[in-house]
């Protein structure tokens, strides 16, 4: 029997702020030294007050904003009550009934709600140790909460949206979304159903990274489907993903909104918010990726596997479009189409391998936009060959040169003189009869060893194109 499946998914990121929701404590997700950056407030200690962060709330309106979701003119926080050795104060401060944001999409999901909470503590676990310690420093930290409608129909699905998630929040700057250092947190609730009625969910907890996003839920849907080919019921439970076994393991019943006693926060005022508030966010947001991608596409006429690399990494995108803004304007369009082509390839390829996952917006990079566009329009004209060009490269790379200056200096440039050229090609011809007798019988391949051996002895400074050409006439 073919099941229907459901997902819905509840995603957690940290906000990229330089103190934590409620207090002055540092958010430093870089300190490693256990309850460094804490306080009375985070803390819970009795009597404190917390303030509300103000930066915080404008980061949630404004991926709210880039989502097309509807901004609250009335947000509240409220108290979600339980009981964890994380939780210094028994509960924790988030938003329950009056969310910032609301209906939105993104990659044709509808979003349910976005809001605003503090972070917990991380728990340690000394290896060999039977007790765990706890860290403080995360616990108060801002937390922004995505929710989705249950509308995501495969573990692809759901891999897919929270990777152009991650993406479009680094590009609004509103978070890191480092899922290996915790920033971004996904959870999935996943229910099978033979009818047009939902099946009986669980919820999925410890997907630290986009492969777990979809390795759990694909188990899960398997295991469901067993269990529903056998005649039994799924039990609404909250499970664990176990990477190293690679199956979900029960780890409690599912709590229900109820069990968690929410109440307004006593402590803090209503939020309000009016429309020149909301306008004045709103033209802070940038150019978000999906905006990106139809953009390139538009304006370059790049494919789809360099509109990808150009807009996941958003340095390099922007870098290429440096490039390409250096060459000329009055050149004829299509000669700036080649030069475009052109540069997408040696950026994506040859210079993608010389950084080694590196990046170019260090002080470690040394080759300027101008200076990649001269090495570009060189290659275009015919100044240098295609293998002189890449030892060109990789000057530019080591000294940040002038890509003329390198030529000039290592004397790279190309020989274009028809009678040098044929003069070697002669030379080629009497020290290579076999192979020249070879291409007379009809061996075609035999003509591109040849012109290898013309290229070898200028040193790959001779023009390819001219070279086959005075070779097909000496050998006829």
């Amino acid at each position: 029997m073919a099941y229907k499946t459901t997902i819905g998914l509840e995603i957690h990121a940290e906000l990229k702020t330089k103190s934590k929701m409620f207090c002055d404590c540092l958010n430093d997700v870089k300190e490693h030294h256990p309850n460094v950056n804490i306080c009375p407030i985070c803390m819970g200690h009795p009597g404190v007050l917390p303030v509300i962060n103000e930066e915080a709330v404008k980061k949630v309106i404004k991926t709210g904003l880039a989502l097309g979701c509807k901004i609250s003119e009335r947000s509240k926080f409220d108290r979600k009550n339980y009981f964890y050795p994380d939780l210094p104060k028994g509960y924790q401060i988030s938003q329950y009934d009056q969310p910032l944001c609301s209906t939105g999409t993104l990659n044709g999901i509808k979003i349910k709600r976005v809001h605003l909470e503090e972070d917990t503590g991380r728990l340690v676990h000394p290896k060999g140790a039977d007790y765990s310690l706890v860290d403080f420093n995360r616990a108060g930290v801002p937390l922004m909460e995505l929710v989705t409608e249950p509308e995501l129909s495969s573990a692809k699905e759901a891999r897919l949206f929270a990777e152009e998630l991650q993406l479009i929040l680094r590009y609004l700057g509103v978070s890191d979304a480092d899922m290996e250092k915790g920033q971004m947190r996904v959870e999935a609730n996943i229910s099978l159903s033979s009818t047009s009625k939902l099946g009986t969910k669980t919820e999925i907890k410890n997907l630290n990274s986009f492969r777990a996003v979809e390795k759990a839920l694909d188990y899960e849907i398997a295991r469901q489907a067993e269990i529903l080919k056998d005649g039994k019921k799924v039990i609404q439970e909250t499970r664990g993903w176990d990477d190293a076994k690679g199956i979900t393991v029960s780890q409690r019943l599912k709590e229900e909104a109820k069990d968690y006693r929410y109440f307004p926060e006593p402590d803090l005022p209503v939020l309000h918010f009016t429309n020149k508030q909301i306008k004045e966010i709103m033209k802070e947001i940038p150019e978000i990726p999906q905006q990106r991608r139809e953009r390139l596409k538009k304006e370059y006429g790049l494919g789809e596997k360099e509109i990808e690399m150009f807009t996941q990494n958003k340095d390099f995108g922007e870098y290429f479009e440096k490039v390409v803004s250096e060459f000329d304007p009055k050149l004829p369009k299509d000669e700036i189409s080649k030069l475009i082509k052109l540069a997408s390839n040696y950026l994506i390829t040859d210079l993608q391998g010389l950084l080694k996952g590196g990046g170019v917006s260090g002080e470690d990079f040394a080759i300027t936009p101008e200076n990649f566009a001269d090495f570009i329009s060189l290659i275009n004209d015919g100044k240098i060959s295609s293998k002189i060009a890449k030892m060109v490269l990789v000057e530019m790379f080591s000294a940040g040169a002038d890509p003329s200056h390198i030529i000039e200096e290592k004397g790279l440039s190309q020989i274009d003189d028809h009678g040098l050229i044929e003069n070697i090609i002669k030379e080629v011809i009497s020290q290579n009869p076999n192979p020249v007798a070879d291409y007379k019988k009809g061996k075609v391949a035999s003509l591109q060893f040849l012109v290898g051996q013309v290229m070898s002895k200028t040193k790959g400074r001779a023009n390819p194109e001219k070279v086959r050409q005075i070779l097909l006439a000496q050998l006829k």
